[in-house]
C-alpha cells in the first residue's frame, strides 16, 4: 500500500529533477498566452481608446516583424547554448566532468532557457493563425507588440546568462558552489539529529540469521526515507538495519536489509520496505555531503595532473576541505532511529572520519608529494583540524601528520628545500606531535646565502 502511495510522488520528483521540466513549464505558459492573444474574440471598443495609435494598418507589416523576431530569437538561442556548451567542456576538462551536469541543471540556466522557447513558441503561433480580414484587429496588433517586448526581455536574459554561465565555471565560483551545496547537506543532517528520535549507537548488532530483503534494481542508493521505515518496522515489531552505506552502487539481487523479526514478513512488506529506497543517477549533494567532499578532492588531483598543473587550484580545495572538515568534528552522525519508547527501530552504517579523512587526503598526497607546497598544504590543514579534534579523531590525524611529514622528507633533496620546510613545521598553532630535528644537516638562517639585490 505505501509502494502504492509513494509511486506519484517519486515520479512527480524524478520528472520535477529533470532539465525539461522548468523549460516545458514555462513553454505551456507562453503558450497560454499566444492562445489568448489569437482566440478572444476582443473587440476595439471594449479596449482603452488610446491603443488605437498601436493598430497595424498593414498586415504585411506585422508578419514581416513577426518573421524578423522568431529568426532572431532562434538565431540567439543557438549562439547561447553553442557557447555555454564548449565553455562547460572546457570546465570539465580543466575541473571535473561531474561539474558539467551540475552546472547544465542549475535552475536559473533552464529558466532562461524556457524563456527563450516560451517566446518563440508565442511569436510561432501569432505567425500561424491568420488574420481576419484584410489587417490585423487591434487585439492581435497588441500581442504583436506582446512579442517585441518578450523579444527584449530575452536580449536581457540573454546578456545574463552569458555572463552568469561564464562566472560559474572560473574555479572560485565552482569552489564556493561545492562548498555552500556542502556545508547546507551538512547543516540539514545536523537540523535532523536534534529530534529526540535520532541516536547514535557505539555497537550495533546485526543478526545473521534475520530475513534478508534483495534489491531489485541497480543503481546508486542516495539516501532513505527513514522516518517511514522506522514506522514499518514498528507496525510490525521489527528492527531493520541497512546492509549498505548511503551513497553505494548497488546492483540487482543486493542483500540490502536485514530485518529482525519475529514472524517471516509477507511480500507486501518487502516492497514497502524496498519503496523508501530514493535512486539517483550520479552523485547529489543534497543528501550526502560526502559526494561534495568527494568532488573538492576529485578537483584537486585532477588540479595536479600533469596536463594542468595547477596547485593552486589543489590549494584552494585544501582550504575548503579543512573549513568542512572542521564542521564534520562538531557532528556525531547519528546511525539509528528509535520509536516513542526508545526501542531501536533501524540502524545503517556511517562514514566514521578516519575513513573520511583518508578517502580526502590521501589521494592528495599521492598525486602531489613532489609538489613542497601541496604537501606543506596538507600538512597545515591536519595542523587546523587538531585544534578541533577529540581524542580519538586527534589519533588519526596524527597518523596522517606522520605519512606527510614522511613526504616532506623524501621531497626536500636540497638543503634550501630543508630550510624551508623546517621554518614551516612548528609554525601555526595545532596540537600534533611533529619532529624537531628535522632541519638536521641543515645551514643555519644566517648561514644560508640569498644575493643581494643591486
Amino acid at each position: 500500500m505505501i509502494a502504492v502511495i509513494t509511486w506519484p510522488y517519486k515520479q512527480f520528483n524524478r520528472v520535477r529533477q529533470s532539465i525539461a521540466y522548468l523549460p516545458c513549464l514555462l513553454a505551456l505558459i507562453y503558450l497560454a498566452l499566444g492562445l489568448i492573444a489569437v482566440v478572444p474574440q476582443v473587440s476595439e471598443s471594449a479596449l482603452p481608446e488610446i491603443l488605437t495609435y498601436l493598430d497595424f494598418k498593414d498586415p504585411d507589416t506585422a508578419r514581416a516583424l513577426l518573421s524578423t523576431l522568431i529568426a532572431g530569437m532562434i538565431s540567439m538561442v543557438v549562439f547561447s547554448f553553442s557557447m555555454v556548451m564548449t565553455v562547460l567542456s572546457q570546465a570539465g576538462g580543466n575541473f571535473s566532468h561531474k561539474l558539467v551536469f551540475g552546472l547544465i541543471t542549475e535552475r536559473h540556466h533552464q529558466k532562461v532557457l524556457g524563456h527563450y522557447l516560451g517566446t518563440i513558441l508565442f511569436i510561432l503561433i501569432l505567425l500561424m493563425v491568420p488574420f481576419e480580414g484584410g489587417t490585423p484587429s487591434l487585439w492581435r496588433s497588441l500581442g504583436g507588440y506582446l512579442g517585441v517586448l518578450m523579444v527584449i526581455h530575452c536580449l536581457g536574459l540573454f546578456v545574463y546568462f552569458i555572463h552568469n554561465a561564464s562566472q560559474s565555471v572560473q574555479i572560485n565560483a565552482v569552489l564556493q558552489g561545492l562548498h555552500q551545496s556542502t556545508r547546507t547537506s551538512m547543516q540539514r543532517l545536523e537540523n535532523l539529529q536534534q529530534q529526540p528520535h535520532w541516536q547514535r549507537y557505539a555497537n550495533l548488532e546485526v543478526p545473521a540469521d534475520g530475513h534478508v530483503i534483495h534489491a531489485q534494481r541497480s543503481g546508486y542508493v542516495q539516501n532513505v526515507q527513514l522516518e517511514t521505515l522506522a514506522h514499518l518496522a514498528e507496525e510490525h515489531d521489527a528492527v531493520i538495519h541497512l546492509d549498505f552505506m548511503f551513497g553505494d552502487y548497488t546492483v540487482e539481487g543486493f542483500p540490502l536489509f536485514q530485518i529482525d523479526i519475529a514472524n517471516e514478513p509477507d511480500e507486501a512488506f518487502n516492497n514497502a520496505v524496498l519503496a523508501t529506497l530514493i535512486y539517483v543517477q550520479g552523485e547529489s549533494m543534497k543528501d550526502l555531503y560526502i559526494n561534495g567532499l568527494t568532488q573538492l578532492m576529485e578537483i584537486a588531483i585532477k588540479a595536479l595532473s600533469p596536463g594542468i598543473n595547477d596547485p593552486g587550484t589543489a590549494r584552494l580545495c585544501l582550504h575548503q576541505l579543512t573549513e568542512l572538515l572542521c564542521r564534520r568534528l562538531k557532528i556525531a552522525p547519528s546511525n539509528a532511529l528509535t520509536d516513542g519508547n526508545g526501542t531501536l527501530r533501524v540502524s545503517w552504517a556511517t562514514h566514521d572520519f578516519e575513513s573520511l579523512l583518508y578517502r580526502l587526503f590521501n589521494p592528495i598526497l599521492h598525486y602531489g608529494r613532489d609538489d613542497i607546497s601541496i604537501v606543506l598544504a596538507l600538512l597545515k590543514s591536519l595542523k587546523t583540524l587538531s585544534l578541533f579534534a577529540d581524542d580519538e579523531a586527534l589519533a588519526v590525524i596524527q597518523a596522517h601528520a606522520d605519512r606527510v611529514v614522511d613526504a616532506l622528507k623524501k621531497a626536500a633533496k636540497d638543503p634550501l628545500d630543508r630550510h624551508f620546510i623546517a621554518r614551516r613545521m612548528q609554525a601555526g598553532e595545532h596540537r600534533l606531535k611533529l619532529p624537531d630535528g628535522f632541519s638536521q644537516a641543515m645551514p643555519p638562517t644566517d648561514a644560508v646565502n640569498v644575493p643581494d639585490h643591486e
